[in-house]
C-alpha cells in the first residue's frame, strides 16, 4: 500500500481468517431458507438493471436479457448494454476517483470488504437464489459459490491489512529504508459466467482494497449477480467511481477498455481464446501510454485424474464423476480426462459408470437432490454436442452423449467415452461440459506422459497407496494446482491458492498470500540520516 497507507493496522484488528462453511442442505431450515429466497427471486424475475458510472444509474436503451438456463423463457432481469460513450465515461470516472480512494487509509477499504462480507452472509441465500437461477447451479453448488464470495472478501481485507505493514529490510548503517506497496491504478476486471458471484467479486474487491478503481465488466450470461453485488458494495460504504458497473459486448467495449491509455491493468478469466486476444491487445502500446499494461490472467484447462493401479478404486471413481460432473463440468479445474492404469482401467471403468448413473439431472431450483443442472447457454450446448459427434468417432461412448428427455432448457447427460488416444480432439481441446474421456495407460510412467500432454496446466489430481508416486507426481505432474487422493476441484481460499501453467494462464493464485501483490507496484524510499537520528547530512 502507499506510504501514506503505511500504518499498522488498529487494536481492532480482525480475527484470523477462516473458511465459510458450506451447507448440504440436510438441514430442513436451510431447505426451507433457500426455497424462500427462490420464490424472492422469481417475483422480482424481470427487474431492469441500468448502468453504475460514478456512482450514477445510466441507462443506454440497449439491454441484455439474462434467462434461466433450464428455462430459457423466463428472463431473470435485464441489464443496459453500455458503448463506447459509457465505457469511456466509466474510465474517466474510475481516474477521478483514484486520485482520492489511493490516499484513504487501508483500515477504511479493508472495512468496506468486512462490511460488505456480513452483508453477503445476511443476503446468503437470496445470492444463492440468483446463482440457481441465472446459471443454472445446483443448491451445493451455489452454496459454494457464495462461501467463496465471503471468503474471498474476508481474506483480501485481512491481506491489505498485511501488505500496509512495511516488511523489514536489511539495515543500512545512516538510512532509513521503508518498501511500500502501493496501487496501480485503474483496472478493468472481466470475470466469468461460472463462478458468477465468488470471481467477479473476489477479483473486484483484491483491485480496490489495493487502492485501486475498477471498471467492471461482468459475462453477459451472469450479470444481474454482477449488479446486485455492486450495489451491496455501495452499502457497504464503497464511494462512487471506485467500481463502475458497465455490461457489455467483449469485443465493442472490452476491446476498448483493454486498449485504453490509461487501462493499468486487466484481471481476466475466461477462455484461452479471449484471454490471448486480451493479452496480445494489452501489449500494444497506445499513444499517450506511460506503463506496461499488467494482465492477471486464468484462462481454463483440460484437466486430467491419474488412477494409478495400487489406488483405491471406489474413492478415485467418485472422485473422477464429482470432478467431471459438478456444475456440468463447467468448471476451469473439472476433470475432463481420467488417465487409467490398464491393469485396472476395466474395473475402474465399472465403478465410474455406477457412479455416473447416480447423478440426478435436472432443474436446479426444484430442490438440493438436483445434482447437475443445465449448461449455461444455447451455443455451449450446441458446441457440447459437436464435441459428442467426434468422441463417437474417436472412441466408445459409455453412457450420456445426448440432451436430457423432457426438460425445457440446456441439458446434456453426463457423458463418458472410453478407449480415447491420448491426442485425440476430446482428449486436447477444452469442451467445458459434462463430457469425459478416459484414456488408457500402459503404467504409471506412461500416465505421468499423457497426463502433462496438453497445453493447459492449471490442475490434476493423482489417486495411488504408494507415497513414491506421489512424490514422482508432486515433481512431473506440471499443473498449478495438484491433489492426491482427492478430487481436482474445490479450491479453498487461502488453502488451495489457486492458478494455472501454460495456457491455463499467469498462475495468479487467487485465494493466497501472493495474489494482492498483482494488483500494487513496490516503491522504495532511503532517506540518509546522522548518528543522532535528526535527519541532517552536515552543517547548515
Amino acid at each position: 500500500m502507499s506510504a501514506s497507507l503505511t500504518s499498522p493496522p488498529s487494536a481492532a484488528a480482525p480475527a484470523p481468517f477462516r473458511n465459510e462453511d458450506i451447507r448440504d442442505f440436510s438441514d430442513p431450515a436451510d431447505r426451507r431458507s433457500l426455497a424462500a429466497a427462490l420464490e424472492r427471486a422469481r417475483a422480482a424475475l424481470g427487474r431492469r438493471y441500468p448502468l453504475v458510472i460514478d456512482g450514477k444509474k445510466v441507462e443506454t436503451g440497449k439491454w441484455i436479457d439474462s434467462r434461466n438456463p433450464a428455462r430459457p423463457a423466463e428472463v431473470v432481469g435485464t441489464v443496459a448494454s453500455a458503448g463506447l460513450d459509457e465505457a469511456h465515461a466509466a474510465m474517466d470516472a474510475a481516474l477521478r476517483a483514484f486520485e482520492t480512494w489511493k490516499r484513504v487509509p487501508v483500515e477504511e477499504r479493508a472495512a468496506v470488504l468486512f462490511r460488505a462480507a456480513n452483508l453477503v452472509r445476511e443476503r446468503r441465500d437470496d445470492f444463492n437464489a440468483l446463482l440457481v437461477l441465472e446459471v443454472g447451479k445446483s443448491w451445493v453448488e451455489a452454496d459454494a459459490d457464495t462461501a467463496e464470495a465471503i471468503d474471498f472478501l474476508d481474506f483480501y481485507g485481512r491481506e491489505a491489512l498485511r501488505y500496509a505493514d512495511p516488511p523489514k529490510l536489511v539495515p543500512v548503517p545512516g538510512e532509513e529504508n521503508r518498501l511500500s506497496y502501493i496501487p496501480l491504478g485503474v483496472g478493468i476486471v472481466i470475470p466469468p459466467w461460472n463462478f458468477a458471484f465468488a470471481i467477479m467479486a473476489g477479483m473486484t474487491t483484491a483491485a480496490a482494497v489495493a487502492g485501486n478503481t475498477v471498471v467492471l465488466k461482468p459475462s453477459s450470461d451472469s450479470p444481474v449477480i454482477a449488479a446486485v453485488f455492486c450495489a451491496l458494495l455501495e452499502e457497504a460504504g464503497l464511494p462512487p467511481g471506485v467500481v463502475n458497473f458497465v455490461p457489455g459486448s467483449g469485443r465493442t467495449i472490452g476491446d476498448a477498455l483493454v486498449a485504453h491509455p490509461k487501462t493499468r491493468f486487466i484481471a481476466f478469466t475466461g477462455s484461452k481464446e479471449v484471454g490471448l486476444h486480451i493479452n496480445e491487445l494489452a501489449s500494444k502500446t497506445q499513444p499517450g501510454q506511460i506503463w506496461i499494461k499488467r494482465v492477471i490472467a486464468e484462462m481454463g484447462g483440460k484437466d486430467s485424474i491419474v488412477v494409478a493401479a495400487d489406488a483405491d478404486l471406489d474413492a478415485a471413481a467418485q472422485g473422477v464423476a464429482v470432478s467431471a460432473f459438478g456444475f456440468a463440468g463447467e468448471k476451469c479445474s473439472a476433470c475432463s480426462r481420467a488417465i487409467v492404469e490398464a491393469s485396472v482401467y476395466d474395473a475402474f471403468v465399472e465403478k465410474l459408470l455406477a457412479n455416473v448413473a447416480k447423478l440426478s439431472v435436472g432443474d436446479p431450483s426444484d430442490g438440493p437432490a438436483v445434482y447437475m443442472g443445465p449448461v449455461v447457454n444455447e451455443g455451449a450446448l450446441n458446441s457440447m454436442l459437436r464435441y459428442v459427434e467426434i468422441g463417437k468417432k474417436e472412441g466408445t461412448l459409455l453412457t450420456g452423449g445426448s440432451r436430457v428427455a423432457g426438460l425445457d432448457g440446456w441439458f446434456l447427460e453426463p457423458t463418458v467415452f472410453g478407449d480415447i488416444a491420448p491426442d485425440a480432439v476430446i482428449a486436447q481441446e477444452e469442451i467445458f461440459g459434462p463430457v469425459l474421456a478416459l484414456i488408457k495407460a500402459k503404467d504409471y510412467d506412461e500416465a505421468l506422459v499423457i497426463a502433462n500432454n496438453t497445453e493447459f496446466g492449471l490442475t490434476g489430481s493423482v489417486y495411488s497407496r504408494d507415497e513414491s508416486k506421489l512424490e514422482r507426481a508432486r515433481d512431473e505432474f506440471h499443473v498449478g494446482n495438484l491433489y492426491f487422493n482427492r478430487k481436482s476441484t474445490g479450491a479453498m481460499v487461502g488453502g488451495h491458492p489457486f492458478g494455472g501453467f501454460n495456457m491455463s494462464g499467469t498462475d495468479s493464485k487467487a485465494g493466497g498470500y501472493d495474489y494482492l501483490l498483482l494488483f500494487t507496484q513496490a516503491k522504495m524510499v532511503s532517506k540518509k540520516v546522522t548518528a543522532a537520528g535528526n535527519g541532517r547530512s552536515g552543517g547548515e
